[in-house]
């Protein structure tokens, strides 16, 4: 970056002002010295310098390069995947209803959902659940203002009980039962959580990259098929499904686990014709992703002679015996990947405001996404891991580290002033995923 003296800063971003016929009140700011740190203009007064942005080439072998990758994605009836959705539905619901009553979003964090998978009796054309799901939620909440305490319990079971009705062959009440143990938060936490302020409330970390490889395409999208458009044409398809995926050089082995319903099943032959339909769908729907060698295999662990398959009376696995967890699935971006940098963090239920477990997740997400999009094919991949302290401003991490593969022949210092600009304006914006996450205009798992 260029330094300047003051005076000339002034003049440079004066003439800049009046030349595109910005406001008066960018010109009067820019006057008092509030604005100007080298050639930018900056939200709050706070320079890029402040937000520790370090971008560098990465020495690293492209993912596509490697020998072999693995990817998995647990799909929206995974019990993992039914606790993050839980968890991630009452923190919106409670955010929703601070917001209407006090017009902001007070303290909460509910990450803590667990479930104990029921006992259930499936069989062709019916089927019986024995005992029910238990289903615990946990965690803290702002639970009393002054004199008035909130219902923050009625609206936490009634958020999880709406989530369970996605599910439409699950009685919500006679299949499950919805235990609501969330307390209320610490002193110290929830004074930390002003939203004028902007803390951050813990010292952690969110990573993401891109692109998605083939490997991780194909596995996204083969869940996102099953339980999107193959659901709507193909009776007796469930919910919980598991997608596990192996490359092996240009080999990609597509291994897919399907929870049927016995509801909508006759018998035996209709059960394995509906398993190899579903084989020869995802199959067709996989090579339009590759031009790579495909194959699939679904419901491995299926015996015919001894009568052993994968049959439910929901369509989850949770109602006989499979427990779930929030964090234990799908990273922000939909997938688990042991070849790439991922976070542990568990970002499902926790506040939209100023938990970096969450928050930085998803901008790093963004970030990664934007800069290969931006960058044409000049970017082969990008990492971005970006470390918060606790107390201090979210938009100020300690470090925002991106890495670059750049292509051959790319103009890396361009690539490199691109991808600065892209994670500082994230940064400076980083209010804006929290309204993005109370409209559902993104996932995090």
């Amino acid at each position: 970056m260029r330094c300047f003296d003051q005076h000339s800063i002034q003049k440079r971003v004066l003439h800049r002002v009046k030349k595109l016929k910005i406001t008066d009140f960018l010109e009067s700011a820019v006057r008092q010295k509030k604005l100007i740190t080298g050639s930018y203009i900056h939200k709050n007064g706070v320079r890029m310098s402040d937000r520790n942005i370090m971008v560098s080439k990465c020495c690293e072998k492209p993912v596509e390069d490697q020998d072999s990758e693995i990817v998995e994605r647990k799909g929206w009836g995974h019990p993992d995947s039914v606790a993050d959705g839980i968890a991630e539905s009452i923190s919106r619901e409670l955010s929703k209803m601070y917001l209407k009553r006090y017009g902001r979003i007070l303290h909460h964090n509910t990450d803590e959902v667990e479930i104990v998978g029921g006992q259930s009796k499936p069989r062709f054309k019916g089927g019986t659940v024995l005992e029910p799901v238990y289903i615990l939620l946990s965690g803290r909440a702002t639970t009393k203002i002054g004199e008035e305490r909130l219902p923050y319990r009625s609206v936490a079971v009634k958020a999880a009980k709406d989530y369970l009705k996605n599910f439409k062959y699950l009685d919500v009440e006679e299949d499950a039962i919805v235990d609501c143990r969330i307390g209320q938060g610490s002193v110290d936490l929830r004074s930390l959580y002003d939203t004028q302020r902007r803390l951050a409330n813990d010292t952690s970390f969110g990573v993401s990259y891109a692109p998605l490889s083939d490997t991780e395409r194909i596995t996204l999208e083969t869940e996102k098929y099953i339980n999107g458009d193959l659901k709507r044409i193909m009776k007796g398809i469930g919910y919980d499904v598991k997608v596990m995926s192996l490359r092996r050089k240009n080999k990609i082995n597509v291994t897919v686990a399907v929870a049927m319903i016995g509801k909508e099943i006759e018998d035996m032959d209709h059960y394995i014709n509906l398993v190899n339909e579903l084989k020869e769908k995802v199959l067709d729907n996989a090579v339009k992703l590759t031009d790579r060698e495909v194959s699939v295999e679904v419901n491995t662990a299926d015996d015919y002679e001894n009568e052993v398959i994968y049959l439910t009376v929901t369509g989850l696995s949770m109602e006989n015996g499979d427990d779930g967890s929030v964090g234990r699935g799908n990273r922000v971006n939909g997938l688990i990947t042991p070849n790439r940098p991922m976070s542990l963090e568990a970002a499902a239920g926790k506040n939209p405001v100023i938990h970096v477990g969450k928050l930085y997740n998803i901008i790093a997400n963004k970030i990664a996404n934007e800069i290969v999009k931006n960058s044409g094919n000049d970017v082969l991949e990008v990492h971005v891991r970006i470390l918060s302290q606790i107390g201090k401003p979210i938009d100020q991490p300690q470090i925002a580290s991106i890495e670059l593969i750049p292509a051959n022949g790319a103009d890396l210092e361009k690539i490199k002033r691109d991808a600065e600009s892209i994670a500082n304006n994230w940064l400076e914006n980083i209010e804006k995923v929290t309204k993005m996450v109370i409209d559902e205009e993104v996932t995090v798992f």
